[in-house]
Formats: structure tokens, sequence, C-alpha cells
């Protein structure tokens, strides 16, 4: 066997029925043996080991987890260790839903899977290629911030409805307490101060009156 200068140079296929000499032979990692070119996979030389390295994974109908079977171990021994202890069917429905989650462009039925979905600069919202551009899904453009000027119109708005209705309040009580005086050319209306007795034509000067004379105050 091999050449006077490489005298251990090749070996011989294990398989009874090869025998053939091959210079760079191969070593099973199960068996050990030697075997040829053509008789190096564990199939072809019926390796009583071969199984041995073998992964057998069943995905469970109830959960979605995959239960991976040992070969030194009945199948169903293995099936009641996953059922009792592993198997958890609420989580594969909530995984089922995530899934399923279709592009939200009405009357498209595609699957935004993670190689078909697109999330749209603008708007934020994942969409599938089809409809990835904002023309194609009704893109309503990114949320605009508040502006400073917008909050500083509303506080003012406010400030004014508030003026407004002590404004009214005030009138009100003013004209409650008027008096229809003779003219020579008809009547006229006064407002009278609730504390002073004063008269006044417009309601607006009795008002003026009241804050100035009597610091705001028009109970008698």
């Amino acid at each position: 066997m091999g050449t006077p200068e490489f005298p251990d140079l090749g070996r011989h296929c294990s398989v009874d029925d090869c025998k053939q000499i091959d210079f760079l032979p191969f070593t099973c990692d199960r068996c050990t043996q030697v075997f040829c070119l053509d008789h190096r996979s564990y199939n072809n030389h019926n390796c009583p080991k071969g199984n041995r390295g073998d992964v057998t994974v069943v995905i469970c109908p109830l959960c979605g987890k995959g239960v991976r079977l040992n070969p030194d171990e009945d199948p169903n021994i293995t099936w009641e260790k996953h059922v009792n202890t592993d198997c958890d069917p609420s989580s594969y429905e909530k995984t089922v839903e995530k899934k399923k989650k279709k592009c939200p462009v009405p009357r498209c039925r595609e699957l935004l899977t993670f190689s078909n979905t697109i999330k749209c600069r603008d708007c934020s919202v994942e969409h599938c290629l089809k409809h990835r551009f904002g023309p194609d899904h009704g893109c309503a453009g990114p949320k605009k911030p508040e502006s400073r000027w917008s909050s500083l119109l509303a506080s003012a708005e406010a400030s004014i409805s508030r003026l407004g209705t002590d404004l009214s309040q005030k009138l009100q009580f003013a004209y409650g307490n008027s008096e229809k005086m003779p003219e020579k050319n008809g009547t006229v209306t006064v407002d009278v101060c609730p504390k002073c007795s004063r008269g006044f034509r417009d309601p607006v000067d009795l008002l003026k009156h009241i804050d100035k004379d009597h610091h705001g105050t028009s109970k008698a």
C-alpha cells in the first residue's frame, strides 16, 4: 500500500464489496471507519450510528413551537412532556394574528412580510411595496407640531372670553338698576349706580365710575 516515498499513503474502503484504495480517504465521524469517495456518506456505507446526529423537529399545532425529538426516547413521551410543560396555545394565537398583518390600504390584501414592508417616512405607517409611496396610500403627511403662536392665540382667546363674560355680568347688573327719565324729545334711560345713586346715560360710563370711584365694588 502506498509508494516507497509515502508508504502510509492510501487506505482501503471499509465496505466489503468495495475495498477500493483511496489516496484521500474519508473517516466517518460516527463509526470512525475509513471509506472511499463513493461510500463516504452515512447512507452509502449503512453507518449504524448515522442517525445519532440527525435532528428531527416537529411543529406543535397548538402553540406553534418546535419540539425536538430525542432518538433515545419514545416520540409520544417527548410530546407529552412538551404539552405538560412548554405548550402555550394563547401565545400562538397572538403570533398568528401578528403574522397576518396586512397592508392598511383599502382593498389591498397584501401581507406585510419582512421583505414586503416599507415604513412611510412621513406618516410612519407600514405599507406593502405596491403602496410604499405617499400618493399610493393617501399619506396625510407628518403631524405638524403646535407652534408657539397657536398656543398664544388660544390663550388670548380664552382671556378675551373671560373678560367678555365679566363685562356681560356687570352690564346686566347695571341695566337691572336703570331708571327712565323724561326728556323734551322723549324718554331716556339712565343707569343708576347702586352704591351712590349717581345716574349715567352710558352703561360704559357707569362701569368706569364703579371701577374708579368705588374700586370695582358695586355693593351698596
